[in-house]
This record gives C-alpha cells, sequence and structure tokens, in this order.
C-alpha cells in the first residue's frame, strides 16, 4: 500500500520527478566513473610487468623510464650503447636479460626490437607467461610476432605482410616499405600493452635503419645479417639469481662509469607514481561527491517545494484514515524510489559508456578497463548514497508529518 501511494504520488509530479532522477543518474554516473577507471587503472598499471627485477636506461626519472619501456608510453631521452649492455649483463647476479628498441610503429601501433629471450621471461600479472594463440616465436630477420589487439583490430593473421615505419605518430611519412615483415606469431590476450604491440627481431631494427642500398645487400647476405648487431636499444630488461642483490646490482649500473644510466624496481617506480597521481585521484573523487551531493540537495529541494503544493493530497489521505507516520514514510520512500532508480540508471549508463568505449581506451591509453562494476567498493557506494538520501529526505518528511499531525488534529 505504502509503496504504491508513493509510485503514484510521484507519476502525479512526473516531470519533476524524471528530471530530478536524472540528475542523480548522471552524478552517479561521474562518481562511480572516477572511482571504477581509477580502480582499473591501478589493476591495469600493476598486472603489466611481473618477475623483472630491474629495468636499464638511460639516466631520466624512473617513472619516464618506466612508462616508455613497458607501458609504451612516451619516449626514452636517450639510447643505451649496446656495448655498454653487454659489459653489464656478465654481471655475476644476472640470471637473464632482455634488450629493448623502440621508436617505430605499424598504424599507431609500437613496434618493439628484441630477442626471442623475451617471450620466454617476460611475464605479466602474477608472473603468467606469455602464450601464443598461433604461431610460434620469431626465426627469422623479418619474422613479427603481433598482440592480440593488434591481430583483432588491423585484421591480421600468419604469414600476412606488415610495413614498419619510423616515429610512433599514426600517420608517418618515412616507411620502411622496402623491408616487409611477415606475421609468424599472434600471442593470446593479456590486458596490457603487449596486445598493442608488434615484436621484431633486435637485428631486423638495425637493418632497416641503415641506408637503403646497404640494407638491401645485408637482406641478401644472411651470414652478414647474423653478425648485425644494434649499435644502441632503448632499455633492457634484467632477472636476477637473488631477491636480495637487486640493491647491489641497481647501485652498480647506477654508478656505470662508461655512460650515465638508470636502474629501477618496477614496483618502487610504480609507487612513486600512484604517490603522485594521488592528490589528483582525490581532487577528482571530491568533485564527483560534490556533484552528487548537489544533486541530492536539489531532490530534497525538490520535495521541500512539492510541500504546500500537496498540502490537498495530504488532506485526502488523513481524511481517509493515513497516520500522520504513514505521511512520513511515504516521502521518506519517494527520496529513496527516486535515488535507487537514479543510481541504477548511472550504473547503466555507464556501463554502457564502458562497453563502447573499452576499445578506444585501450588503443589510445594502453588502459583495460573492465565493464564489470560490481565490486564491494561499489556496493559501498550504493548503500552510502542511498543512506544519504534517506537522511536528506527527513526534511521534508518531518514537515510532511507536521502539517499532517495539525490536519489530523484540526479534523478532530
Amino acid at each position: 500500500m505504502l509503496f504504491k501511494v508513493a509510485l503514484a504520488s510521484l507519476l502525479n509530479r512526473k516531470l519533476t520527478a524524471l528530471l530530478t532522477t536524472l540528475t542523480i543518474a548522471v552524478s552517479v554516473f561521474v562518481l562511480l566513473g572516477v572511482e571504477h577507471i581509477r580502480v582499473e587503472a591501478r589493476q591495469s598499471f600493476s598486472k603489466t610487468v611481473s618477475g623483472v627485477d630491474l629495468i636499464v636506461g638511460a639516466r631520466t626519472g624512473q617513472i619516464n623510464l618506466l612508462l616508455y619501456s613497458v607501458f609504451h608510453i612516451g619516449s626514452a631521452t636517450n639510447n643505451v650503447a649496446w656495448s655498454s649492455y653487454q659489459k653489464l649483463v656478465q654481471h655475476p647476479q644476472v640470471a637473464w636479460h632482455v634488450p629493448v628498441s623502440l621508436g617505430d610503429s605499424h598504424k599507431g601501433y609500437r613496434v618493439m626490437g628484441t630477442s626471442d629471450d623475451y617471450f620466454k621471461y617476460f611475464k605479466y600479472a602474477k608472473k603468467q607467461s606469455l602464450e601464443f594463440a598461433k604461431g610460434q616465436v620469431f626465426d627469422d630477420v623479418y619474422d613479427a610476432v603481433i598482440g592480440a589487439e593488434v591481430a583483432n583490430k588491423l585484421g591480421y593473421q600468419l604469414n600476412d605482410d606488415i610495413e614498419v615505419s619510423h616515429g610512433v605518430a599514426k600517420i608517418s611519412f618515412k616507411k620502411h616499405d622496402d623491408h616487409p615483415f611477415k606475421v609468424v606469431g599472434i600471442l593470446k590476450p593479456t590486458g596490457t600493452p603487449v596486445d598493442q604491440s608488434i615484436m621484431v627481431n633486435l637485428k631486423a631494427i638495425e637493418v632497416i635503419h641503415q641506408e637503403k642500398t646497404h640494407a638491401q645487400d645485408q637482406h641478401a647476405d644472411h651470414e652478414d645479417e647474423d653478425r648485425l648487431v644494434p649499435k644502441f636499444i632503448s632499455a633492457f630488461m634484467l632477472g636476477l639469481k637473488s631477491r636480495a642483490a637487486t640493491f647491489i646490482v641497481q647501485r652498480d649500473i647506477n654508478n656505470f662509469s662508461d655512460e650515465a644510466l638508470l636502474a629501477i624496481i618496477p614496483g618502487v617506480a610504480l609507487s612513486e607514481l600512484w604517490q603522485m597521481m594521488g592528490v589528483l585521484e582525490k581532487i577528482l573523487a571530491l568533485i564527483a561527491m560534490l556533484v552528487l551531493v548537489a544533486s541530492l540537495l536539489g531532490m530534497i529541494t525538490m520535495l521541500l517545494a512539492s510541500m504546500k503544493e500537496r498540502s490537498r493530497e495530504i488532506a485526502v489521505l488523513r481524511a481517509i484514515g493515513a497516520h500522520a507516520s504513514f505521511i512520513f514514510l511515504m516521502v521518506e520512500l519517494e527520496a529513496l524510489l527516486m535515488t535507487l532508480t537514479g543510481v541504477v540508471l548511472g550504473s547503466v549508463l555507464l556501463t554502457v559508456t564502458l562497453l563502447l568505449s573499452q576499445g578506444w581506451i585501450s588503443s589510445e591509453y594502453g588502459l583495460f578497463i573492465d565493464v564489470n562494476l560490481f565490486s564491494e567498493t561499489a556496493l559501498y557506494y550504493f548503500s552510502g548514497i542511498l543512506i544519504m538520501a534517506g537522511l536528506l529526505a527527513l526534511i521534508p518528511a518531518l514537515m510532511a508529518y507536521r502539517s499532517s499531525l495539525a490536519r489530523g488534529l484540526a479534523a478532530k
């Protein structure tokens, strides 16, 4: 009975109730969107690399080194000499090493020169290894292994040709079209920037940047290709024999005399990144919360403004025997119904928006946002919003209670 009366009362003022509900839906969309993307972004970043003890590159900020070497965001300020790389990987505590050479792209996707050890030692999430959906690791100099998203978005299959362009822009005026690569492997989805990458043999990066006539000679002579080594690389990853040796090796690399290098611990660099982002996250969360509070206050204002107009409605309810507490609960229920509808509508809008923009966010920013909003944090938010709405609705509900009580006494 109470629910039917409250619903009928809202339908009687459907335009005002609809606008108020939409306002709440938009505020819930903003609040949950900020929180969900914040959490998903952290998880996306944290699961990108696992099992790598040190990342080494030219002397720069550790966040910049982490971003361009692992997340393929930005570019290296300088390169690492191949001779320095060869010396440092001879350190007695180094168990494995993987070189990384960046700077080229294919239709907006980063091309990374590396060795076949990359597929053996690089891990993501909780030390999960890279797996092939089709094909195998590159063998020839002009073989390429592509990530799941590259294959899906560009429609590539095994044995398709790929032309690499200089630079990382989507449109490049300098293409290495005289050296097409053949797709020999397609990786399974990982939910990391690996899905957006094209991996080629490190030797191929050196070949395609040679003068054209010389490069063609190199292509014709496989013995020269086997002896070809790069002069520089962008960075390299290290796995150590013992975690206890991490700081020792890091200090040795940072004090390397041949050139200025920086060795970072991925987890520490990520922590520094989150510290920098922490203030921005709090500001965004505060703004979203203020938007929600403003919309709830708007709802209460609407209920307060309707009290005078609803005097006849209240009088009729009292006349047919409704108690003053019934009027109180009716106003409370109206506020909760509008809030609950706004929460559901806002959640649906956010889910649809994330579903439609998931691919775009992934390709543009390298973030893999899960569409599922249902989490413990989301439930806390839902409960908090309903409780806040119920508390704020006490004001118009008490006014309606007093008004109906006065009418009931006057009737006697």
